[in-house]
Parts: C-alpha cells; sequence; structure tokens
C-alpha cells in the first residue's frame, strides 16, 4: 500500500473531525477548513490507488517475460 493512501485517509479522518467540531461550535471557517482537508485527503488516497495500480501492473509485466 502506497504512504499516499495512508496519508490521504488520516486527512479524511481529520476533515471530518474539522467538519464536525466546526457545527458543534457554529464555526463555518472550521467546517470549511475539514471540507477541504477531506478533499485533499480523497485525492492523495486517490493517487496512492494509481501508484499502487501502476506498480502492480509492472510487476504482472515483468512477471510474465
Amino acid at each position: 500500500m502506497d504512504k499516499d493512501r495512508i496519508i490521504g485517509s488520516a486527512k479524511v479522518v481529520e476533515g471530518k473531525a474539522k467538519v464536525a467540531v466546526g457545527k458543534l461550535l457554529g464555526d463555518a471557517k472550521l467546517q470549511s477548513e475539514g471540507q477541504a482537508d477531506k478533499l485533499e485527503g480523497t485525492v492523495q488516497n486517490a493517487i496512492g490507488g494509481v501508484k499502487d495500480a501502476v506498480k502492480d501492473a509492472v510487476k504482472d509485466a515483468l512477471k510474465d517475460k
């Protein structure tokens, strides 16, 4: 598993926490930061997934030779 997937997942969790705390406190800025963190984490997780897929494809291609 690529490190980007792990870091991305952690950012999503962090973002969800910020959104929840922002809602409790009525802090729109904190909610927005949380949404941004969630989006950033989702993108980073997707990048990690692409890296994993490429690594697997290369391994499979080299194994077939």
